[in-house]
């Protein structure tokens, strides 16, 4: 039985430069045919960066623990779903600033005995006392704050939900079993890594606002530091409850009466009716066709997939494999494309039970066709100049993604979270259990951005009931219908970009998980008009941009992906060395 662990690099440094070599392999020119018969291979002495390699199962997350737990539930005889439930819980443990089970997300599954692919919405809902201008003072402007950093930030959890949802239909296994790894690291504790010592400072302020959240993640005054132990026990407890009683538990029993009890004692919304008539909800995903791969992703209430497939049909009529990975021109190219496709994610998305979307016409060729013809030769169109499109003629950082697959063809990607870095900041006393800020993902006036920069208008506006629009999308890479990859990331509005990017290097560029993973990664979301980066680009392609127009800002690392490939030969899989605690193992 093999078992093969990911080689990280520690350093962004080491990312940046290994990354320029990866971009210099791309320099030749090569056509598209010639992109798409590399991508159907691995050249071992050509690769720099090299993928983990496996036969029957593979897990990847961000975190190593969580891949352990996957890894050996498949190796039980569990099947991908039972795996992907098994690290659902235990993120919701070993990487507590985004992992939960306070918060909520999607789900995709392949089914490998009907074929089928389904997209599990369980993102968080508007409680009943919500309303439109929850967040605005006397004079309508948005009060700083009070949409993340306090109990009226807090929507419906759906995590719970969703995976027991995802476990009951298409599992092999029951809660208890797939629940006893994240039960076992919760009461015997976990060493704090130096990545989450880092988070756990950065955010100190906000955690020691609330006892029941100091009481968990501080050793005295101090948040806990790199090599100290994080034990939780009261999050064993509600955990141990999930596993006996089911989601009941967390909905109707102890667990909903707790958090109750935190929010009538600090002014919050959620009522026991709210989390006893929260519901899972199955939907058809979203697909399309970009140089003969099917992608399947996310639907709305996720934003993710409908703009992926938008972006991917525009970039269809220009030669990106001619271009270069990370060349000006391709940026320029991926960066003109995001532009409207984010314009439009401001005017016509929101919760489908809501609002009506013109999903048919965002996706569509034609739609495609107008807008690339839009994208001018050597220009760069301003963003005050760019408007939402009209596509109803043609029919109407703080996440965290995790990639499965089993040896029968089964295919899962989840991405969820708590929104910001632990959420709201606020464990609901007594369970453990870090809430989530969803309520911030709404437009809480409708033209002023939210926490990632992101314009949105009337139909992402508050209301009781409501699903946010996300940007987390796992995401299917079908060839000849067959599964050939899933990937997904975090990162808030730059999902989407990231997304866009992996698919692109894998299809265009015929580069391994490891090589897609390791680029670096560009983004522009319409508004704020900059085109930002991170390091590794040569600064020839930056005076290039600058030169052309684009205010270019190198800033922090963007996304964090979670890739398995599918071949013929077996699983190929890489965890996005941005963050050196995830892991990719398989057997």
């Amino acid at each position: 039985m093999q078992k093969t662990a990911k080689t990280f690099l520690y350093s962004s440094l080491f990312v940046a430069l290994f990354s320029a070599s990866v971009q210099a392999k791309q320099a030749p020119v090569i056509t598209v045919d010639a992109a798409q018969q590399a991508a159907m291979r691995y050249d071992v002495e050509m690769d720099i960066f090299h993928p983990v390699y496996a036969k029957q199962g593979m897990v990847a997350s961000e975190q190593m623990l969580a891949t352990e737990v996957g890894l050996a539930i498949l190796q039980q005889g569990g099947n991908a779903i039972d795996a992907a439930v098994a690290v659902g819980f235990a993120l919701a443990v070993v990487l507590p600033n985004a992992g939960n089970i306070g918060g909520g997300g999607f789900m995709l599954l392949h089914d490998a005995k009907t074929g089928n692919n389904t997209a599990l919405d369980f993102r968080e809902v508007a409680p009943e006392k919500a309303h439109r201008d929850m967040y605005l003072d006397a004079q309508k402007n948005v009060i700083q704050g009070k949409s993340m950093y306090s109990h009226q930030a807090v929507g419906v959890p759906g995590t719970v939900a969703g995976l027991e949802l995802a476990l009951n239909k298409w599992g092999s296994m029951n809660l208890e079993q797939v629940l006893a790894p994240a039960i076992k690291l919760a009461e015997e504790g976990f060493v704090v890594s130096d990545t989450l010592a880092k988070i756990l400072q950065a955010e100190a302020d906000n955690l020691k606002k609330w006892p029941a959240s100091k009481a968990i993640f501080f050793n005295g005054d101090a948040p806990l530091k790199s090599g100290e132990r994080l034990v939780q026990k009261d999050l064993a407890q509600s955990l141990n409850k999930i596993a006996k009683e089911g989601s009941s538990a967390f909905y109707k029993g102890d667990i909903a009466k707790a958090i109750v009890a935190e929010m009538q004692k600090h002014g919050g919304m959620i009522q026991l009716q709210d989390l006893a008539s929260y519901k899972a909800i199955e939907r058809e995903t979203i697909s399309g066709e970009y140089r003969g791969y099917q992608v399947v992703s996310m639907p709305p209430p996720s934003s993710g997939g409908i703009h992926l497939l938008q972006i991917l049909n525009i970039l269809s009529h220009f030669p990106l494999a001619e271009l270069g990975a990370n060349s000006a021109e391709s940026i320029r190219l991926i960066a003109e494309a995001s532009k409207l496709a984010y314009a439009d994610r401001s005017e016509f998305l929101g919760d489908p039970a809501f609002v009506q979307m013109p999903v048919q016409g965002l996706i569509s060729k034609g739609y495609a066709q107008q807008l690339a013809n839009s994208i001018k030769p050597n220009q760069v169109r301003p963003a005050a100049e760019i408007k939402p499109g009209q596509p109803q003629p043609f029919e109407s950082d703080q996440t965290t993604h995790y990639s499965v697959v089993d040896q029968q063809g089964n295919m899962v990607g989840v991405t969820y979270t708590l929104n910001l870095n632990f959420g709201s900041g606020i464990v609901a006393e007594g369970t453990g259990i870090l809430l989530n800020n969803e309520m911030d993902d709404f437009s809480a006036k409708p033209g002023v951005a939210n926490a990632f920069g992101l314009v949105g208008g009337d139909a992402n506006a508050i209301a009781a009931g409501k699903r946010p629009l996300s940007s987390m999308m796992p995401t299917f890479i079908l060839k000849d219908n067959k599964p050939w990859m899933v990937t997904g990331s975090p990162g808030g509005a730059r999902i989407i970009t990231t997304v866009l990017q992996t698919v692109i290097n894998s299809i265009d560029y015929g580069m391994n998980p490891a090589e897609a993973a390791s680029v670096p990664r560009i983004h522009h979301q319409w508004q704020p008009d900059e085109l930002r980066v991170e390091k590794g680009l040569s600064q020839d392609t930056l005076n290039l941009l600058n030169n052309w127009g684009y205010d270019v800002q190198t800033k922090a690392s963007m996304g964090r992906t979670q890739t398995i490939q599918i071949r013929d030969d077996g699983f190929y899989g890489y965890s996005d060395p941005r963050n050196p605690d995830g892991g990719t193992l398989g057997y």
